[in-house]
């Protein structure tokens, strides 16, 4: 038989113990045990590209999914897999961001066309990944290092020499925030660097739904416009040459 002090001592000590678990999963510090392999990881990413082009996923749940899998990924993994340290060693651009590719062939169970786009984008501080658009297009982001502030906005409108978007997201990312964009959904992005030096891994879908008929590509545009009713921006067209002397 347990005394009344053994009792007590045992049950503080399993609400103690439950009340940790609670804890560690509130703050979702069990996460790392829940987190795929990073090949895993880049093979449901080909997997879920694929199911994208094959129309078994809408672009609007294929971003779900996207931000799902962004949110799993072992940060550590994928920034030793593309190999950061060394992109940080090359000279970032005075104007706009550096764009470099990394090479999948050594992930385990990849496809040899794994349907997705990738590369990472620096920036030095008060430098953009200038604003712009896409058509047909599906992508998502990850800060790997530094402060970004991050804008994105919904395309309503084309016309002729402008856009007419709404303003959807307007805050800080910082290292594991993410964004995705689709063609309904955030589909024009343009991101600042706040930190001295600033990193960013992203994979696209291109092609994804042949019913678009847009051109692709990037759509350049300046969204400091003329202000319209109900929040929304009449964007007059840019080239790539006047939006990265503006905002690049």
């Amino acid at each position: 038989m347990q005394s009344r002090r053994e009792f007590h001592s045992r049950l503080l000590g399993s609400a103690i113990t439950f009340g940790l678990i609670e804890l560690l999963q509130t703050r979702n510090l069990f996460a790392d045990t829940v987190k795929p392999t990073i090949d895993k990881w880049f093979l449901e990413l080909a997997t879920m590209t694929k199911d994208l082009k094959d129309r078994k996923l809408t672009d609007l749940e294929f971003q779900t999914k996207m931000e799902d899998l962004y949110k799993r990924v072992d940060l550590k993994s994928l920034c030793s897999l593309i190999k950061l340290d060394e992109v940080e060693k090359k000279p970032l651009p005075d104007s706009g961001a550096s764009n470099v590719g990394f090479d999948l062939s050594k992930v385990e169970g990849l496809p040899a066309n794994v349907g997705f786009g990738k590369q990472i984008f620096g920036c030095k501080k008060d430098k953009s990944i200038v604003p712009h658009g896409h058509a047909n297009m599906c992508t998502g982001f990850i800060i790997l290092k530094g402060e970004w502030h991050g804008k994105h906005y919904d395309r309503l409108e084309t016309k002729a020499d402008h856009y007419i978007i709404k303003p959807t997201i307007d805050r800080e990312f910082g290292v594991g925030e993410l964004s995705t964009i689709s063609d309904h959904k955030d589909n024009i992005h343009w991101f600042k660097s706040l930190s001295d030096t600033a990193y960013i891994f992203n994979v696209h879908v291109i092609g994804y739904d042949p019913k678009i008929k847009d051109a692709g590509g990037r759509l350049y545009l300046d969204p400091e416009g003329e202000k319209l009713a109900d929040g929304l921006v009449k964007a007059p067209k840019m080239s790539s040459a006047d939006c990265h002397r503006k905002y690049g």
